[in-house]
Order: C-alpha cells, then structure tokens, then sequence
C-alpha cells in the first residue's frame, strides 16, 4: 500500500468516525439506495482527494446525511489533500 493509499484509507476511516450514529444511520440508508438529487453536494468516500463532488455515485457520504457542523469538521479534515 502507498503512503497516498494509506493516508487516505487513514482519512476515510477519521471521517467515519465524526458521525454521530443517527448520521452513520443516514449514510448507511443513503449508500442502500437513495439516490442525490441532480448537483446536490458529497464526498466520495473511495476517492477523497476529490474533494466536494456533486451528484454521482460510488461510496459516498452525502452532505444531507450529516450535520452542517460534522460537514465542516470532515471538510476542515480534507484540507490535507492538495486539490491543485
């Protein structure tokens, strides 16, 4: 495993870890099936370095699955990742 790859599984795994369960909750219903509305706003949890993505799918962590402060702590944590 790369030292990229490694910091990324590192990452995904921190973020999951700032839901609170009713969030986890959100994510799981949401990854079984519900699908974003057209540009609504979320994290691809397989390809973080992404950033902020709108409307595809994969594993993802929608923004609406989570509380505007928990979305702000999982943005404040991507700032690692150089998007440039």
């Amino acid at each position: 495993m790369t030292n990229t790859a490694r910091t990324e599984l590192l990452t995904r795994e921190n973020i999951l870890k700032l839901l609170s369960d009713d969030e986890v909750s959100k994510v799981s219903t949401a990854e079984a099936g519900i699908h974003l509305a057209e540009g609504e706003e979320y994290l691809d949890l397989e390809r973080l370095e992404l950033g902020v993505l709108k409307a595809s799918m994969g594993s993802v962590l929608p923004r609406k699955a989570v509380e505007p402060a928990t979305w702000a702590r999982i943005l404040q944590m991507l700032s690692v990742f150089d998007r440039r």
